[in-house]
Parts: structure tokens; C-alpha cells; sequence
């Protein structure tokens, strides 16, 4: 069968675009071979494939929930924000420059050659592609030089669905503004309303869904709930509106017993689905540079796009006052960039020195001001026991990729070439990304923590990502016309 597609937009960023788009994934996957598709995502939170190629994360979760091998061409273009309007650009998963806003439009001509051939080799592997746009569609003002919503509608002609979020309010006025304002080849392309995060009884708006439908001449295919969802954060904006704690369990979250694991939201955190894992097992709070910090079992502090503007923030913001004071007597593990922080000193590509925690005795030189500069890649370690955290896996085997700024020398690594250990085994830095979605490692620290705070420790409870992913396709069925979309694309 020739290659069907459709392209999910939204009236704003945060609409819930990517969670549509996976729900669509995960249950077109049961009968077709499905693939995402982003243009361009705009992110901090990247995966490395067994390539050493780097994706949005957002488009590897809806590839896992499709079933497919997340590949570079489902996001050829990853605008990595470094501060003062500049990114770093990657290109079919490969460093391709750093620009500032203006300088990367005038590039989109190249960029829109790059998205239709990366489009071209999903055609060649797979029988659908559901397509996203990125934050609300009709920003007037980019239709020259937008590529992932304009553009992408524009070059596949696919058929159209605009997901309005309900929780902002004006969700009407929103979807009837996006259509109105969307150009007419476009606006004539569109098949379909969805809405996203309703609370409360959907009778309520019958009324307003007859009107829109009779104003615009399109269907509204749903209505979908406020719900929890239980698949990793995709952006930073779903994570920084998190609620709950992922998949653990209310009663468990909410008891005495649990674990309580504090990790520290720099201004431009990266990789924050790192910890999401740990939710499983413990009451994971992420803290504001401006918050407290509390008594928690455990600190992390996480990767970031900008480490030396971020270590100065948490300076300024007295946080780091907060961590200091916890050294020595409550476990610490920096990953990345907060790793690097951990160390004795931090010297730009100034040559200016700015002095880090001082917990571990390592250093860090930048090559460039903020961001990546070296290349991401995929990496496995033999543990080394020199912390009482970890001993219970002395000489067994954790991966992860690493995709981090600056050169960073440790006289002692406890992981293979990376890694150091400090304050008596309680401070701990690697590189890696991914760290605890080793279980072995995961086990060990939980195990420790438990031990250490005289709490019973359980194993985990089985939920699993795929779970996740069904109960987000069951939920989307039970309340969204999926016959109606099937027919959209002109599909059995």
C-alpha cells in the first residue's frame, strides 16, 4: 500500500500534540507499520540510538509505542537551546551548527530539502506516518519560514486534526481561530477537532461542539480526559507541570515509608527523563532553584543546556547553600552537567575559572560558551565498588549514552574511564544518561536508601512503558472516533 499519513497540530504548545500522536502510534501499530514524525522539535530532553545519532525524545516514545526503532529521520532537525536566542542545530541526528534564530531561518529552504527527504525514507519502511507540529500552528507571523506545521502540511498535503488543551480556557475560540487563520490550502485539509484534558461532565459542551462543527464544516472527534498519564515526560513543559509521581501508586506515594528523592530544576534542565524511572519507587519532587529543598533521602542534581549560567543561578538563588549542607550526610548524585558541577572547578572558553561544589575531585574545561560539544555517544561501564551505594554491583555492567559539554578529568573514575565518588562514598557524578534505567544499579541505590532511612524496600511493582502506552491507546479509544480518523486517512 502506498504510505498514508496525517499530521496532528495544535492551537498551543502543550495542547498535547505528542500524546495524541503516540496514543494514534500505539494503536494504528497493531495493524500497520507505523512511524513518528516531528520537522523540527526544540528541546533539551534527546535520546542517542545505538548510531550514536541524537533524537527529540518526544518522537522516541512515540516510535517505542509504535513498535519501531527510533531512527534520526522521524526528527531530522533538533534545535537545541543554548541562552541569548542561539541553538545548537542537529540534522539527521548529527551536530550541524550553532545559530542564533535569525541566522537558522535563513537556512529553511535547506532545512525544508531535509525534512522532505528524511519524510521519503519513512515512505520507503513504513504504511503510516502520524506526523506533529509544534506549539499552536497559526503563528501568522512564521508562515514564510515554518517547517513544521506549515511546511510539513504543505509538502505532504496529509489530512489535518487540531488538538485544542481545555485546561487554558477558550478552547472554542482557540480551535475556530486556528482554522480561520490557517491559509485556505491548508484550512481545507483539515478533518478533524480533538479535545485535550477535559475534567468534568463532556455533555456540558454539546452545545459549543454543534456550533464549531456547524461554523467550520468539521467534525469534532472527541472529547479526551484529564487523566495521568504513565509514559515518560516528553518536553519540558509537560514535565514541568508534572502531577503526581508517574507510575507509583497513590497509597505508596502518600505513606510514610516512601523514599523521598529531591532533584533539582536548573533553568535549563536537560535529560529529565532520567529520574522519571525512579517514580516507581519513591516520592521524586523536583525543586526549584527558588524552593526547598527539604530533607530528602537523596539529591540529584541533573544535566543541563547551560551549566555555567545555571551553576551561577543556583549560587544566586541561595540552592546551593542548600545542597552544601546536606553533603556528607545525605546521598548525592550528579549526572551530566550536574556532575561536572560536583567537581573542583569549571573553566569557559574564556579561560576564566569559576569554582564548582568541590565535592569531587574533578575538573571541567568548555570549548564552546554553552552546549554539546562533544559527541554524543552510546557507552557501557563496569562498575567499580568504591562507594557504599554501589558495592552490592562492584564489577557488573551499566550503559547509558553520554552527551555532555566540556572535557571533564577524574584521577579515580568508578565507571569504566568515567565517574568519580567523593564524601566518604555519599557523592557520586558520572556522565552517563540513562543511569537508572539500569535496574541493576537502580536496585542497589534503592535498596541502600531504603536500608539507610530503616524503610521495608519492595521490588518494583511491573508497570512497564509498553503498560503506559496501552492504558494511554485504551483511553484515547474509548473516548476519540479512531473509525472516523481510519477513514480521515482513507484506511480500513
Amino acid at each position: 500500500m502506498d504510505t498514508k499519513r496525517l499530521l496532528v497540530l495544535g492551537t498551543s504548545s502543550d495542547a498535547g500534540k505528542s500524546s495524541i500522536v503516540t496514543a494514534i502510534c500505539k494503536i494504528m501499530s497493531r495493524d500497520y507499520k507505523t512511524a513518528p514524525f516531528k520537522a523540527q522539535n526544540m528541546s533539551l530532553n534527546s535520546w542517542v540510538n545505538p548510531d550514536g545519532k541524537e533524537i527529540s525524545y518526544a518522537q522516541v516514545i512515540q516510535a517505542w509505542a509504535a513498535g519501531a526503532d527510533p531512527i534520526p529521520e522521524m526528527n531530522p532537525v533538533v534545535l537545541k537551546p543554548k541562552g541569548d536566542s542561539y541553538s545548537q542545530v542537529v540534522v539527521l541526528g548529527e551536530h550541524y551548527a550553532d545559530r542564533s534564530a535569525g541566522n537558522y531561518y535563513e537556512s529553511i529552504d535547506e532545512m525544508s530539502e531535509i525534512l522532505s527527504r528524511a519524510l521519503s525514507k519513512l515512505d520507503e519502511n513504513y504504511d503510516i506516518i502520524v506526523m506533529e507540529g509544534a506549539g499552536g500552528a497559526a503563528e501568522i507571523n512564521l508562515y514564510d519560514r515554518d517547517i513544521v506545521n506549515v511546511g510539513t502540511a504543505r509538502i505532504t498535503n496529509a489530512p489535518i486534526i487540531i488538538v485544542g488543551d481545555i485546561e487554558r480556557g477558550g478552547v472554542f475560540a482557540s480551535l475556530y481561530g486556528t482554522y480561520m487563520l490557517l491559509p485556505e490550502d491548508i484550512q481545507k485539509n483539515i478533518k478533524g477537532f480533538i479535545i485535550n484534558k477535559f475534567r468534568g461532565d463532556p455533555e456540558i459542551l454539546r452545545p459549543g461542539l454543534k456550533q464549531l462543527e456547524e461554523m467550520t464544516g468539521v467534525p469534532v472527534l472527541g472529547i479526551m480526559p484529564y487523566f495521568r498519564l504513565r509514559i515518560p515526560s516528553e518536553d519540558s513543559m509537560s514535565f514541568r507541570e508534572k502531577e503526581g509521581s508517574g507510575t507509583v501508586p497513590d497509597e505508596k506515594i502518600n505513606s510514610n515509608n516512601a523514599l523521598e528523592i529531591a532533584v533539582i530544576q536548573f533553568p535549563k534542565i536537560s535529560h529529565f527523563n532520567d529520574y522519571e524511572i525512579l517514580e516507581s519507587q519513591a516520592r521524586v519532587r523536583y525543586i526549584d532553584i527558588f524552593g526547598e529543598l527539604g530533607d530528602p533521602d537523596l539529591i540529584i542534581l541533573p544535566g543541563s543546556g547551560t551549566p555555567l549560567k545555571d551553576l551561577a543561578a543556583i549560587r544566586e538563588s541561595g540552592m546551593a547553600d542548600q545542597i552544601l549542607s546536606k553533603a556528607g550526610k545525605v546521598p548525592i548524585i550528579g549526572i551530566g552537567e550536574g556532575y561536572q558541577m560536583l567537581g573542583k572547578k569549571l573553566t569557559g572558553p574564556d579561560g576564566k575559572t569559576v569554582d564548582g561544589f568541590g565535592l569531587l575531585d574533578v575538573e571541567t574545561v568548555y570549548k564552546t560558551e554553552e552546549g554539546y560539544s562533544e559527541k554524543p555517544v552510546r557507552v557501557s561501564f563496569t562498575v567499580k565498588s568504591y562507594s557504599p551505594i554501589l558495592k552490592a554491583i562492584n564489577g557488573k555492567t551499566i550503559e547509558g549514552f553520554t552527551a555532555h559539554s566540556g572535557s571533564t578529568t577524574t584521577k579515580e573514575p568508578i565507571f569504566g574511564t568515567d565517574g568519580a565518588v567523593g564524601q566518604n562514598g555519599m557523592v557520586i557524578g558520572t556522565s552517563m544518561h540513562g543511569f537508572f534505567d539500569n535496574k541493576n544499579l537502580r536496585v542497589a541505590l534503592l535498596k541502600y536508601l531504603a536500608e539507610k532511612k530503616g524503610v521495608p524496600y519492595t521490588e518494583e511493582d511491573g508497570f512497564t512503558m509498553q503498560d503506559g502506552f496501552e492504558e494511554l491507546a485504551q483511553v484515547f479509544e474509548e473516548n476519540i472516533d479512531m473509525e472516523a480518523i481510519y477513514k480521515i486517512m482513507g484506511l480500513k
